[in-house]
């Protein structure tokens, strides 16, 4: 996009037109008796497409007719800040390393901040900083309408809102589904710094030979069925826009609503973070997100995950809940194949995100020995 905006530029510097909009054209007869146009352009529209590209671009912060505007899912507008929200826990101060925890699609911080920070022992938490982070579009952090959640976007942002802002010189992932995605770019872009890759059903399918990376990534996530509801609901977000439209305005903006009775229902009994993370995202962040990450870096992530293996020295682990119906176990299978040293841990009975949510305790105690044995 960046390049396309570029050209643009270009073209329209060379051609010039007037404040008017109206083209005036001049001949100017050279040395060597050829003519020449020139044109005169608006500088604004220039400044704009420049703005687009240097990033200096103020966003759009009205929420479109299929999206919330609680306070919760646009907290973010009336912050100066340009930056994600990042959830801190663990040492406040004379800590050793830092961990950095990425969520999956259409999903927030809370992830992990209900369920693996609750349960990390006081020796974890005494040595590590701990940082969770709403990505772009997702839970707290802004939801620009005119980005298109590009995996550059993506990593800026979690350079600026983490890395630099708190610092981090090494540190450690965690990634969930389509953090694996992130958290692999973000390995390759900082090699020398990563102390372990914690992966957590990566989505990977080895692309065929004679077929598009994009193409066939969409039909193994979205195979268009039915069943299970799983693979429906993924069917749903990445066919059919408008369709998928309608339902974000159904479900995400109404979420307080839908958070109301199931704490009716439940007479209160059990927490809806799960809720809050599923519906407090825009239809805009959750379809270019799909899209542009999880479909359309097939092609990169091979070239990833060898560099993962012939560059880091770090250690590698992926775990894969046996009856995960959206991701399938041979994916992490199919990471391993590409980085032989990975260790590759199938959990029996759990699935996409059981594998986490009801197995905190146990999953708290497997991430403080990967951090300690990496140390």
């Amino acid at each position: 996009m960046a390049e396309v905006s570029k050209l643009t530029v270009n073209e329209l510097k060379r051609r010039k037109f007037d404040n008017a909009g109206v083209i005036q054209q001049s001949c100017e007869r050279l040395k060597n008796g050829s003519v020449r146009s020139t044109f005169t352009v608006n500088s604004t529209i220039v400044e704009m497409l420049q703005g687009k590209m240097d990033g200096q671009k103020s966003h759009d912060v009205t929420p479109r007719w299929s999206d919330c505007d609680c306070n919760t899912c646009n907290s973010w507008s009336s912050s100066c800040k340009d930056s994600l929200f990042v959830r801190v826990d663990g040492a406040k101060a004379n800590f050793e390393e830092d961990v950095i925890f990425i969520h999956g699609f259409i999903s927030s911080s809370a992830f992990w901040t209900e369920t693996l920070f609750p349960n990390f022992s006081k020796a974890a938490k005494s040595k590590y900083r701990l940082f969770a982070v709403d990505l772009l579009g997702f839970g707290r952090s802004p939801k620009p309408s005119d980005s298109l959640y590009t995996i550059r976007e993506h990593l800026e942002m979690i350079e600026k809102s983490v890395l630099e802002a708190h610092k981090v010189k090494s540190f450690h992932i965690v990634a969930h589904s389509l953090g694996c995605i992130l958290a692999l770019a973000l390995a390759v872009k900082y090699p020398g710094s990563v102390k372990s890759l914690t992966l957590i059903a990566p989505p990977y399918f080895p692309t065929p030979k004679g077929e598009q990376a994009t193409q066939h990534m969409m039909r193994r996530i979205a195979p268009r069925r039915v069943w299970p509801p799983i693979a429906f609901g993924a069917s749903i977000a990445c066919w059919y826009e408008h369709i998928s439209r309608s339902v974000c305005l159904v479900i995400c903006k109404n979420h307080r609503l839908w958070d109301f009775l199931t704490k009716l229902v439940t007479r209160n009994r059990i927490k809806t973070y799960l809720i809050e993370g599923f519906c407090c995202h825009t239809h805009n962040a959750a379809w270019h997100t799909l899209h542009n990450i999880i479909c359309g870096t097939a092609g990169k992530i091979e070239g990833y995950l060898d560099m993962v293996r012939n560059k880091l020295k770090c250690e590698v682990t992926v775990f894969h809940g046996e009856d995960d119906e959206l991701i399938p176990v041979e994916c992490s299978y199919n990471v391993q194949s590409r980085i032989p040293r990975a260790h590759v841990k199938v959990v029996q009975k759990e699935d996409h995100i059981t594998i986490v949510v009801r197995r905190q305790k146990s999953f708290a105690r497997e991430l403080e020995q990967i951090w300690n044995n990496s140390t």
